[in-house]
């Protein structure tokens, strides 16, 4: 068995032990390559059955609408069912409130109306696709990673996962989160990508478009970015690594057109896709801070 059969195997495995375990789960969907795939793995697990779970999307309200477009069709295209919660509705219900300042973003207002989505359906666990190696709150994650009756996460209350035996036994209140694909790294995923010849955003190609630079962070335009002082828009070549919402999600100057090309760039590159997202810069723990929260 090579990495990638082994990879697969282990995440198509997880998969269906949520599909097991527990009564009412749900798989977290964004539009970005890591939800694309972790979609790909259960259409697979239950292959020719239909996938025996809703996904669901955080719609921030300042998503590329490349990625709504692409969302759609693929929801279609492997034929799940798709809730959509919107972070202008927790809003607009006094819910949380928008961020003002000079980088005001949504990102962490997701938190909210996840929790308010899980609760609604009394999801009992979400499927995310995040890495270990993305970012050092997410290397602390189990597989199964048990959030309180207040959807938090703490490091430290969590489970041992030996010979990997997974306990999804829940207090009243309690859910989980559940990560199939932790042990892929960003190469692994888009190697998986090549191997598979999984379709994806344009976003996630060389393109041209129009951007500012802020802060080592290249932002493209939108209406949801507007100019500081000093700031003028220019035109560049850029692809993303990661897709989120756009006041945030930072390209990078590439001239990879193919998966083929980004899997060598990815090889070479020593940053990783998270320096890029401006959230991320905001502290040190800026991630454990807002997992702590409830964040994905």
């Amino acid at each position: 068995m090579n990495t990638f059969e082994w990879l697969e195997s282990q995440a198509i495995y997880v998969i269906r032990e949520v599909a097991a375990q527990f009564e009412r789960p749900v798989m977290l969907f964004s539009g970005g390559k890591d939800s694309i795939v972790m979609a790909w793995l259960a259409r697979k697990a239950f292959y020719p059955g239909k996938i025996p779970f809703p996904m669901m999307h955080i719609d921030t309200g300042h998503n590329f609408q490349e990625t709504l477009d692409y969302r759609d069709r693929w929801m279609k295209e492997i034929g799940a069912s798709l809730i959509v919660r919107h972070v202008q509705d927790s809003i607009d219900q006094g819910r949380v409130k928008e961020e003002e300042g000079p980088n005001p973003s949504r990102n962490a207002l997701q938190t909210v109306t996840l929790l308010d989505a899980i609760k609604e359906f009394q999801f009992d666990a979400a499927m995310g696709g995040a890495r270990r190696d993305e970012e050092k709150a997410r290397a602390k994650e189990r597989f199964f990673s048990v959030r309180d009756r207040f959807g938090q996460w703490d490091p430290k209350n969590q489970r041992p996962e030996l010979w990997h035996l997974f306990n999804g036994m829940k207090r009243p209140g309690e859910h989980f989160r559940v990560f199939p694909i932790s042990n892929w790294t960003e190469l692994d995923v888009w190697q998986y990508i090549h191997r598979e010849e999984i379709p994806l955003p344009s976003l996630y190609f060389s393109h041209e478009r129009e951007i500012v630079r802020r802060d080592d962070v290249i932002l493209a335009r939108s209406s949801h970015v507007a100019l500081q002082e000093g700031e003028q828009w220019e035109r560049a070549r850029v692809r993303f690594r990661t897709i989120g919402d756009a006041t945030c999600t930072g390209a990078t100057e590439s001239a990879a057109s193919s998966v083929e090309d980004i899997v060598n760039e990815i090889a070479a590159t020593r940053v990783t896709e998270r320096g890029s997202r401006a959230d991320d810069r905001r502290s040190e723990a800026a991630m454990e801070d807002r997992k702590k929260q409830g964040y994905f």
